[in-house]
């Protein structure tokens, strides 16, 4: 018996035997000559399992809001048992249901493997045995910290002095040269012809003069002025006997007015002398500044270094035509060495002439070297309200190079309190410095900031208190929580 109220669909599906349904046999096309509609029609259903229809079918009726079918259904067994069908609708309730209870399990066995790790994590495992040490408090020496740059006690740049031909490059870039060694020599005939000009100038005008080259000037010396001298001389003579002879009235008045006037008359001659004598002198002075000047040319066709260092380039060639003002090489002075420092202006109280200064530069890891300061600027930089400090650093074996980027620290005068720990008690990760504190049984994880470094000691700036034990060794094995035993 089928229940009543099935379409002939269902009806004709139910009669079927089990073992001879297929899902096309519930989609069989109707005749064409059914009288009911396609609209009408009831859909297709597909086999399902024995025993589940009805719930299936219930499942979908209720969900497309209709009243639950009455259906008797048997069940035989043998392969004479009835065969049930779902529409598509109850498949995919079908489906969804099977997935909630797939995702049910999955769920479940995921929360049970999260129960077995939270047993087996380090909180749980057995306690580390570590030593531990205490954050103590002292007064530590306190450092500037500040970068700068190494410069050349000096940098000259070295021109010719003379316009000339290059005949001679005697150094290369690297020599070391000494003051006043050559650097470039130029052709010398023409300097050398004008001071042969020069020379004999001066010569002939010391000759007039009488006197001897590097001799001190006289004029009464000179024999022109000699001469004048000696005619005033006489004449002065005469005419004191004239004047005896006048006032006793044994001269006329006109011989004696023509003896005073000869008087008067040598006396300008005398005079005239000297200044001819003085004049030629002003002349033997320029004629030896001429001298001078070129033998100047003549030495500067050699271009000499100003101090002694190393030759940092050379610009000329032989050959090479130069002329006044032409650069030719630069010499440094490599030792000592300067290092130009930048200093934010709040500490300037702490900075001195004389205080040492100690750095490190790029070229030599973990070497430091060590410089005393020599200059403070009087002003600070409106721009960048810094000032500007020079220290002076030994050179001598030449390891350390112009240019060089250094990073210093000046130490200050007043010592401050600070938190000091073993190095070995800091993990640093990725730039973050981590330190385990004790507390109970177990150790805290806290992330520190570390400080300047004292020895084999850092400063800790925060993240602990003073008093507080923290692991001293072994911190790369430590997680946060993990059970220890204290040595």
């Amino acid at each position: 018996m089928v229940a009543a109220g099935r379409s002939p669909a269902d009806r004709h599906c139910v009669h079927q035997p089990a073992d001879h349904v297929a899902a096309a046999a519930c989609h069989r096309r109707r005749p064409a000559d059914d009288p009911q509609p396609a609209r009408l029609r009831a859909p297709a259903r597909r086999p399902v399992p024995p025993g589940r229809g009805g719930a299936f079918r219930a499942a979908s009726a209720r969900a497309e809001g209709h009243p639950r079918p009455r259906q008797q259904t048997s069940h035989p067994s043998g392969p004479n048992r009835a065969s049930i069908t779902l529409s598509p609708k109850e498949c995919l309730v079908f489906r969804q249901t099977a997935l909630v209870c797939f995702l049910a399990a999955a769920l479940t066995a995921a929360c049970g493997r999260a129960g077995a790790d939270a047993g087996s994590s380090p909180a749980a495992a057995a306690a580390i045995t570590v030593s531990v040490t205490d954050v103590v408090e002292q007064p530590i020496k306190r450092f500037i910290r500040v970068s700068g740059t190494l410069t050349a006690q000096e940098d000259a740049e070295v021109a010719a002095e003379v316009a000339g031909r290059v005949i001679a490059t005697p150094v290369e870039r690297g020599s070391r040269v000494g003051a006043n060694d050559s650097l470039v020599r130029l052709v010398a005939s023409d300097g050398e012809a004008q001071a042969i000009e020069a020379q004999a100038n001066a010569a002939q005008i010391e000759a007039r003069l009488g006197i001897s080259e590097g001799a001190p000037f006289a004029a009464e010396r000179v024999p022109e002025v000699a001469n004048a001298r000696a005619t005033l001389q006489l004449a002065r003579s005469e005419f004191e006997r004239a004047k005896m002879l006048h006032e006793k009235q044994l001269l006329s008045q006109a011989e004696f007015d023509q003896r005073s006037a000869q008087t008067e008359a040598t006396e300008r001659q005398h005079e005239v002398a000297r200044n001819s004598a003085a004049q030629q002198y002003q002349a033997l002075l320029a004629a030896r500044a001429r001298v001078t000047l070129a033998r100047k040319a003549l030495a500067d066709t050699t271009v000499r270094s100003p101090f002694a260092g190393v030759v940092g380039e050379r610009f000329v060639s032989v050959g090479d035509y130069v002329t006044r003002g032409t650069k030719v090489a630069t010499v440094m002075r490599v030792d000592p060495l300067r290092v130009e420092l930048t200093v934010p202006e709040q500490y300037v109280s702490a900075l001195a002439a004389g205080r040492a200064v100690t750095f490190e530069v790029d070229a030599y890891p973990g070497e430091t070297f060590v410089g005393q300061v020599r200059y403070v600027s009087p002003a600070v930089k409106a721009d960048t309200r810094a000032l500007t400090l020079e220290a002076v650093v030994p050179n001598g074996a030449n390891r350390l190079k112009p240019g060089f980027f250094a990073t210093a620290q000046i130490e200050q005068a007043a010592m401050l309190p600070g938190l000091l720990v073993p190095a070995t008690a800091v993990h640093t990760v990725a730039g973050t410095a981590r330190m385990f504190v004790v507390a109970g049984d177990r150790v805290e994880e806290r992330v520190v900031m570390i400080g300047q470094k004292v020895g084999d000691r850092v400063e800790v700036t925060s993240g602990v208190k003073v008093g507080e034990r923290v692991v001293a060794s072994g911190v790369d094995r430590m997680v946060d929580g993990v059970r220890v035993v204290v040595r």
